[in-house]
């Protein structure tokens, strides 16, 4: 018995370490392709080693000049992607705390038939809406600006107004009670109480936003039309030659440049995240 015990769960573990590999894999070789000088890159066959290990690669892609620009202000792309994840990130956190806040803890005529219609917005894909929001945006002169990119992030999103909510609702609504005989208001409620014990799905929300945004390729491909204004995501794309030729060593190496945060941002709070996916039941 121990030793079938035994045997299945060394199974599970070749088979999770394979598949962790396989996910692996497309990274391993971004990182080696980083630090391999240029001839080695399309090397046939493939060399994973690079000999010598060529580490001027990340400062070569900090000055590197492309046909469009002479020379890629990649600070410059990673300060407005920043300015983006503040207002992003703070917008989605609050707007959809406080919506799904009303959602979960306060009851008015048509509440659920509104959250349903809120749930079915999920059903409508982004290519369908792409056209009409442009000509929204160029109508009120917003197009050329992140305006864009994060005025929307300040009025709710549907999944993550699902997902606050069903952690809502697992909070006693005795301590809400509590807090009403109290004196305290709806708002102090939401805030003092709430929001608190509402860390690790507010952590998700974040975590999930600031990966959503710092990966963001089309949205600022559509509304961005100056290059000093450009993201990360979008700025990469001034590392490929549009006439062949393009540095692939340069060009992961400023790729593992950007990937770099967002891992190093997950060891650190994998902790919370998988808290709050575990805490965040599907109650109601």
């Amino acid at each position: 018995m121990h030793k079938k015990r035994f045997l299945t769960s060394l199974l599970i573990h070749a088979v999770l370490i394979t598949l962790s590999f396989v996910f692996a894999f497309p990274l391993l070789w971004m990182i080696s392709t980083s630090l391999k000088p240029i001839d080695q890159t399309m090397h046939m066959p493939p060399i994973w080693i690079p000999h010598p290990i060529e580490w001027q690669n990340y400062v070569a892609a900090f000055t590197y000049e492309s046909n469009q620009l002479h020379y890629i202000p990649f600070l410059i792309y990673g300060r407005n992607t920043l300015i983006l994840e503040i207002l992003v990130v703070s917008g989605t956190v609050f707007s959809n705390a406080l919506v799904a806040y009303g959602f979960a803890r306060l009851r008015w005529p048509g509440r659920d038939l509104v959250f349903k219609l809120t749930l079915a917005t999920m059903m409508i894909p982004f290519p369908v809406l792409m056209v009409p929001t442009f000509v929204l945006f160029e109508k009120i002169h917003w197009t050329g600006t992140y305006r864009p990119l994060w005025v929307p992030a300040w009025f709710g999103s549907a999944f993550y107004i699902f997902l606050l909510r069903q952690f809502f609702l697992t909070i006693p609504f005795e301590l809400s009670e509590a807090a009403k005989i109290d004196g305290c208001s709806e708002w102090g409620i939401f805030r003092e109480v709430i929001l608190p014990l509402a860390k690790p799905a507010l952590a998700v929300v974040a975590l999930f936003t600031f990966m959503g945004v710092w990966n963001d390729f089309l949205g600022p491909l559509i509304y961005l039309a100056h290059q000093n204004m450009y993201t990360l995501g979008l700025g990469l794309q001034n590392y490929q030659s549009q006439n062949g030729g393009t540095q692939w060593n340069l060009l992961m190496a400023a790729s593992t440049i950007v990937v770099a945060p967002v891992i190093v941002l997950f060891f650190f709070t994998q902790k919370q995240f998988i808290e709050g996916i575990a805490v965040t039941g599907l109650k109601g």
